[in-house]
């Protein structure tokens, strides 16, 4: 589960990202198994949306690892009515946007790849913070030794 304050800054970059592009319907942040970390989207499936996501990230990740295209970055689905993308957000997560059919798509990759890395990083930070807040304590380090004292020229 991703802390509260986590959760409102991921929400406050799906919401930055929805200003920037206007044409998105909705925007969802969620773990690769399908949780839902934070979404911004008046679609009341988010929990469906969030675990057919990882479904289509664990074929998208095979179908890149087996064609040698290296590891998973984005998917893009064009329905009749409109676009999905899926974009990497570090190891863990992924972003999942619902856009209009007359989004700019170019403009939604370069705005989506931008928000994808602002997630991870955010997603990296809080698990640093918890990883040191229950990582032992370390022990004292050793007293410093004093200075060498040059000792008589030869």
């Amino acid at each position: 589960m991703v802390p509260a304050e986590a959760e409102a800054e991921i929400l406050a970059e799906l919401r930055r990202l929805r200003a920037r592009v206007p044409q998105l319907s909705g925007a969802l942040a969620g773990s690769s198994d399908g949780l839902v970390l934070a979404q911004d989207s008046a679609a009341t499936e988010v929990e469906a949306v969030a675990a057919l996501t990882a479904a289509a990230l664990g074929v998208a990740q095979r179908l890149s690892d087996s064609t040698g295209q290296g590891g998973f970055r984005e998917l893009l689905v064009r329905g009749e009515h409109g676009y999905v993308a899926t974009y990497a957000a570090g190891d863990a997560a992924v972003l999942t946007l619902i856009a209009e059919p007359r989004v700019n798509v170019g403009r939604l990759h370069l705005e989506a790849r931008r928000s994808s890395l602002r997630i991870a990083e955010l997603l990296d930070h809080t698990l640093a913070r918890r990883v040191a807040a229950t990582a032992p304590p370390r022990p004292p380090l050793p007293p410093a030794l004093p200075p060498a004292r040059p000792g008589p020229a030869g």
